[in-house]
């Protein structure tokens, strides 16, 4: 049963502080990082609009549509959408397994820039590539979003090799930023429940890169995201933070 309003929801603190912080220079990658700074040090308005999103079933539903399961079995829920100052809200949930999830082990790009805070869990683990002529592991790329009449599509774009460059770890109460020539993949660090904050800047470029190792598959369909998934994830993610914030 809704009781919180859809006006009440839109026109919470939260979402129209970071539209104002987002707003200044427009959403660029530095008030990107700032708006995730924001969020981590002071979480409350961020865990108080969320709660505030459960109790509206037609912004469950809404959010639901829109999100979906990784074919890595995680989810991805986008939490809130704007126009102007263009940018998204997401949380990234990784439930409790009995095993670490791969995560995002297809090494891709994004379209757009980002930064992301883990808001509960222990943290996440990337590792960072460039392309290189000679050493590195051979991968096939793909291009997604390159064509306009599938735009979900994997398009071929040749033989490659990769080069490990680096790899962060990102333990809770740290925020990760991302621009459009990161190359990466993403997995949690360990098997507990894991969610990250995401802040997604407006969409740069129509296409981006996604890397498959020879003999793997491109045909790695979404699953669609239920309402009740949608509550049982924000209830164990919300409840993990009040644990945890305690401790």
């Amino acid at each position: 049963m809704s009781t919180t309003s859809l006006t009440a929801l839109d026109d919470h603190r939260f979402p129209r502080g970071l539209a104002e912080t987002l707003g200044r220079d427009g959403a660029a990658l530095s008030n990107l990082e700032k708006a995730a700074w924001e969020i981590r040090v002071e979480p409350r308005p961020f865990v108080s609009w969320l709660a505030g999103l459960l109790t509206n079933d037609a912004k469950v539903a809404e959010i639901a549509g829109r999100s979906y399961w990784h074919p890595n079995g995680f989810a991805k829920l986008v939490l809130h959408t704007s126009a102007e100052p263009e940018f998204r809200i997401r949380l990234h949930v990784w439930p409790e397994s009995d095993v670490v999830s791969p995560g995002e082990s297809n090494p891709h790009s994004h379209r757009w820039e980002f930064a992301s805070h883990i808001l509960v869990g222990t943290g996440m683990h990337m590792v960072e590539f460039t392309e290189v002529a000679d050493g590195g592991k051979p991968f096939r790329r793909y291009r997604y979003g390159a064509d306009p009449a599938h735009p979900a599509a994997l398009v071929t774009d040749g033989e490659v090799r990769l080069k490990r460059q680096r790899s962060p770890h990102v333990v809770r109460g740290e925020v990760y930023s991302c621009d459009m020539d990161v190359v990466h993949t993403v997995r949690p660090i360990d098997a507990g429940l894991t969610a990250t904050v995401v802040i997604q800047g407006p969409r740069r470029t129509p296409a981006t890169v996604v890397y498959c190792e020879p003999g793997e598959s491109d045909d790695q369909p979404n699953g669609v995201l239920s309402e009740a998934d949608f509550r049982r994830l924000m209830t164990a993610v919300l409840a993990a933070f009040k644990s945890e914030a305690a401790s």
